[in-house]
């Protein structure tokens, strides 16, 4: 006799046959894509834009108006003026970037000046203001935000020109500037024991007034090391420096000169424990300012060492479409018509309305109701008002609008 069969088939071992084996391989590859998807969700970037005139914007646009101070080494300081955009994009890790628009006005405050910039006067247009537009780039790790890069263009505000205000020279202007060392010079036979040079015309301007032809200038003096009449500017980092105001002619004149009390100190943004010292911000400066045949000098056009690929698509206008509010609701209840603008269905209610009109009409008898009340009125006509959507951006105008 033969053995008598299992009740039961015997189960294969899968790595015996192609089929199980390739059946074994494709949950593997399932299960990898799953694992893939699931990575990628859990490492999307989330994109939030708070409003312009939030402290969290307000912070980053501060951070970032100090550090474009720090690297501007030339003319005069920056003061925000508004945040025109905020982006922020949040990883999955805790670590956000930031992406800022802003703008800035020019101070009456050289870079080299110690006057807190909060102390520091915005130039109104009367005096040809210079404005600044910025994109930059945050990074906020640890609850620290630091400025990665930035993109600026500085121009001047042209708006609300006044017929016969002073109107800004070229800074290699040679007529202002043979104004600027004849100033100086008076101002040198005024001083005792020490003689200054020129070292940065911060801005020229020439008025016509009733007597002709006047100007104006700003520069920055700093000590110098006079043998007979040569005189050769201390690029030491202690050598007194200030800034001189002259108005008038090379020939008549009055100038008055501020010595800086104190030599100033940037903070660098990046590195707080490390502040650069005076004699990096006066690296590599000429006697002159080295942007010849500008009217005034320009913020630092571009900084992305990282490649960070945002100031790209930053730097156009945004061509996002702003959320409007929603449509009032009832509209349609008022007018049934519109409720139901289908023409088939208007058609078959007329022909239900004239099918009925066969049908014997029963009359029933029935109170009339009482007129509704002034406050029923009220509430069946009053429309809610549309809601008012808060302006996200951009911010509020701190000085004015350039």
């Amino acid at each position: 006799m033969s053995p008598a069969s299992p009740p039961y088939p015997q189960l294969l071992n899968c790595s015996d046959t192609p089929a199980c084996a390739s059946l074994t391989e494709m949950k593997f590859l399932g299960i990898t894509l799953i694992l893939g998807l699931l990575a990628g969700v859990w490492a999307q970037i989330i994109v939030v834009r708070p409003q312009c005139d939030s402290s969290q914007a307000e912070e980053a646009a501060l951070v970032a108006q100090d550090y474009l101070n720090a690297q501007h080494t030339h003319g005069y300081k920056y003061a925000l003026n508004r945040i025109e955009d905020i982006k922020i994009y949040t990883k999955a890790d805790g670590d956000d970037t930031y992406v800022l628009e802003v703008d800035l006005l020019e101070t009456d405050c050289h870079v080299l000046d110690p006057t807190p910039l909060a102390n520091c006067t915005v130039r109104p247009k009367i005096l040809t203001a210079i404005e600044g537009d910025c994109d930059v780039v945050l990074q906020k790790v640890g609850g620290v935000l630091t400025v990665t890069a930035f993109k600026c263009t500085t121009d001047e505000s042209t708006e609300d020109m006044c017929f016969g205000c002073a109107t800004l020279l070229p800074l290699n202007d040679t007529t202002a500037l043979d104004f600027v060392h004849s100033s100086l010079a008076t101002f040198n036979n005024r001083t005792v024991d020490v003689t200054y040079a020129v070292m940065e015309v911060g801005r020229m301007s020439s008025q016509v007034v009733s007597g002709g032809l006047i100007y104006f200038a700003e520069y920055v003096v700093v000590e110098a090391n006079c043998t007979d009449d040569a005189c050769v500017p201390l690029h030491d980092a202690t050598a007194a420096r200030g800034i001189c105001s002259a108005k008038g002619l090379s020939t008549d004149h009055t100038v008055d000169c501020n010595m800086f009390s104190t030599l100033v100190k940037y903070p660098d943004a990046n590195s707080p424990a490390a502040p650069a010292t005076p004699s990096m911000a006066l690296k590599d400066r000429g006697i002159l300012s080295p942007r010849h045949g500008l009217r005034h000098h320009k913020l630092t056009a571009l900084h992305d060492p990282q490649l960070s690929g945002f100031l790209s698509s930053e730097s156009a206008e945004s061509a996002e479409v702003v959320p409007v509010a929603p449509a009032v609701a009832g509209a349609a209840a008022a007018d049934p018509a519109a409720a139901n603008p289908d023409p088939a269905v208007a058609a078959g209610s007329a022909s239900d309305s004239s099918a009925s009109a066969e049908v014997p009409v029963v009359v029933v008898k029935r109170d009339v109701p009482a007129a509704p009340t002034s406050s029923v009125v009220a509430a069946l006509t009053t429309q809610p008002d549309p809601i008012a959507l808060v302006p996200v951006c951009p911010g509020r105008i701190r000085f004015f609008d350039s």
